[in-house]
């Protein structure tokens, strides 16, 4: 992608893995400074204990033609929210873009399970970790965003308002985990208007994050092989830096206040703005869910990417 974002400064909150760091690559792709934070470092893993970390991810960042930098935060403490928004004011004197993508509970989901028999531990710690950390987020940051026109705030979320409207997710601690962000959005934009700046909600599709494509058992050069048991995942399923490119646009955009308080998807962005995948596609995620894979029809691709 052109550099239309030189010059710029965006913090990605979640940039470890998933769709924070196809974000943050995105945003560097574009010529942006990001600040890429999480818990995951080369010195101390979270509790996901996983390889991924935030120093990887401002690497990926750097090399794709940005500038990253690697802070390791804990969201759910609020000290240490306010020192990095303290650190972005010191070092840059001003903030863009705040993409909120702090999650972290695929391993605490009772998939299906009603609110009786879902473990309440897993569930209060969902909430902490997909709304709370978004809440403390958003309260640091935005007096620093909204210093200039033009900000722009990014609630990542799963489903857009539309199809969350319709479905029940998973739970009653992951549905509500992943409304909230869209009504966070919706809210922000109406406190953010008088300042020039846009907040949106933003989903990605069927992600082929590093967790997703290690359950498959594939990786990014192969993950088409998929096709024999997770027919819709191969056919729709998109890499990370997809949902990046959707943000990176977002940020480029002169007319973006006119998104202000809305909900979108990658897939949908994409079709606007005329972006694609890394593999040159351009997968409406989204539409195929309703209308192929809901529908119980045979997985196929075609009209979809």
């Amino acid at each position: 992608m052109e550099a239309t974002l030189k010059g710029r400064i965006a913090l990605v909150a979640g940039a470890t893995r998933g769709a924070g760091r196809g974000i943050a690559v995105a945003l560097g792709e574009a010529g942006a400074t990001v600040y890429c934070t999480g818990r995951s470092t080369r010195h101390k893993r979270s509790e996901y204990d996983r390889p991924e970390t935030i120093e990887e991810t401002a690497e990926l960042v750097t090399a794709a033609g940005g500038r990253g930098v690697a802070v390791a935060v804990d969201h759910l403490e609020s000290d240490a929210v306010a020192a990095l928004v303290a650190r972005i004011e010191s070092e840059q004197g001003r903030l863009d873009v705040l993409v909120n993508d702090v999650w972290g509970g695929e391993k605490l989901i009772d998939w299906n399970a009603p609110i009786w028999r879902h473990d309440l531990d897993d569930g209060l710690r969902m909430l902490e970790l997909g709304v709370k950390t978004h809440l403390i987020t958003a309260h640091h940051a935005l007096g620093l965003l909204t210093r200039n026109p033009g900000g722009l705030v990014v609630e990542v979320t799963d489903g857009t308002a539309a199809y969350n409207r319709e479905h029940y997710r998973l739970s009653t601690f992951y549905d509500l985990a992943k409304n909230a962000p869209l009504r966070l959005a919706f809210d922000l934009a109406r406190e953010l208007e008088p300042y020039g700046c846009t907040a949106v909600a933003l989903t990605p599709g069927w992600l082929r994050s590093e967790m997703m494509l290690e359950a498959f058992g594939v990786d990014e050069s192969n993950w088409r092989t998929a096709a024999a048991e997770h027919g819709h995942f191969a056919a729709i399923s998109e890499s990370p830096r997809f949902v990046g490119r959707a943000v990176a646009a977002l940020a480029a955009d002169p007319e973006l206040r006119a998104r202000n308080g809305g909900s979108f998807s990658s897939g949908e962005l994409a079709r606007d703005y005329g972006f694609t995948d890394v593999d040159g596609s351009a997968p409406d995620c989204w539409r195929y869910l309703v209308e192929v894979q809901d529908a119980g029809l045979p997985a196929d691709p075609a009209g979809y990417r």
